[in-house]
């Protein structure tokens, strides 16, 4: 299995509210393999893989990330978050500054004071966006020299991937969730493609999941069934590993359809799939967004398993191709 796309993909910035470089990405992937990708109106994409699709397979594009909220009078940048980025995993992190002009710049995020020979809180302050700030690298000391180089609030700031493919089989970066799920979905368009087949399907990249809207709506007419594709979670009291597919019986959302779930796990365990069957006590999906906007459609959840979502993600080669291998099953029976 070929991960380059995967690769390309992650290190695409595309932070909720900033995905049209990655909505092109997997148009242009999907348009070379011989489809006829679509956008919707808020800037998601759609492609069918045969007519009239019934079966939509939803991943998400956008990942999390921050946004200028404030110049300081230091030269720093105070930031709001785009959803759930884990402060503690993301200090020290390296990020780009993503300006009106298409400028871009680097920096860090850093806790205010963060020398520890001159502040000896640095080890017990709790992390919030209230006492931490991006630290840019240009020499600027005050708010007007910031402004000069063109930075103001509302641009975006992405941070570094650090994406790695190990020996193991281990794949490490940030925003494995959900750009491995996306992946998922290429396969799924490759494989059909290579074989000459068409699939009553509809793949859809959502591009707002991270703040709960992303697939309210923008899909065929004829769409029955949603299967989601999004991370697993892998952690303490949940069933979840890196090496397996996971298949979502609940999340915070409410349960997830049972006939849907209990036809994925009958199909998994006769064509030994590694999987897991899982309760996500603090999670959402674009499945969430679309029952609660009124589509009527039956919804699943899978996922590779991802360690430490929402920070320094990992998965595995296994639990990719776990996926792609039970979705593809279930294409094969529609």
């Amino acid at each position: 299995m070929n991960l380059n796309a995967l690769h390309q993909l992650i290190e695409i910035d595309s932070p909720t509210g900033f995905t049209e470089a990655a909505a092109l990405y997997c148009f242009n992937y999907l348009k070379d393999l011989g489809y006829h990708p679509e956008y919707t109106q808020k800037g998601a994409i759609k492609c069918a893989l045969g007519e009239n699709p019934t079966l939509s397979i939803a991943g998400h594009i956008d990942t999390l990330g921050a946004i200028v909220c404030a110049i300081k009078s230091d030269g720093t940048l105070s930031i709001s978050l785009l959803n759930g980025l884990s402060l503690n995993m993301a200090e020290g992190e390296y990020c780009r500054i993503h300006t009106h002009d298409q400028k871009i710049y680097t920096g860090t995020l850093l806790l205010n004071n963060p020398s520890v020979h001159a502040n000896k809180e640095v080890s017990t302050s709790v992390r919030s966006t209230d006492n931490m700030h991006i630290r840019i690298d240009e020499l600027v000391k005050t708010k007007s020299d910031v402004e000069a180089l063109g930075i103001s609030v509302g641009d975006i700031i992405a941070f570094d991937t650090r994406y790695q493919e190990l020996e193991s089989g281990y794949i490490k970066s940030r925003y494995l969730d959900n750009k491995a799920g996306c992946f998922v979905m290429f396969e799924l368009a490759r494989k059909a493609k290579e074989l000459g087949k068409s699939y009553p399907v509809e793949l859809f990249f959502s591009n707002y999941e991270e703040v709960g809207h992303g697939a309210t709506g923008g899909y065929a007419s004829t769409i029955k069934d949603m299967l989601v594709i999004d991370m697993g979670v892998v952690g303490s009291n949940v069933e979840g590993v890196e090496e397996a597919c996971s298949i979502c019986a609940k999340d915070s959302s409410g349960p997830y359809d049972y006939s849907f779930r209990k036809e994925l796990v009958d199909l998994a365990r006769k064509n030994n799939i590694p999987h897991r069957v899982d309760v996500y006590p603090f999670y959402g999906s674009d499945g969430s967004a679309a029952w609660r906007a009124g589509n009527q459609f039956r919804i699943a959840l899978v996922g590779m398993g991802v360690a430490a979502s929402h920070g320094v993600e990992r998965t595995h080669r296994k639990g990719i191709t776990a996926c792609i291998d039970l979705c593809f099953a279930y294409m094969n029976g529609l």
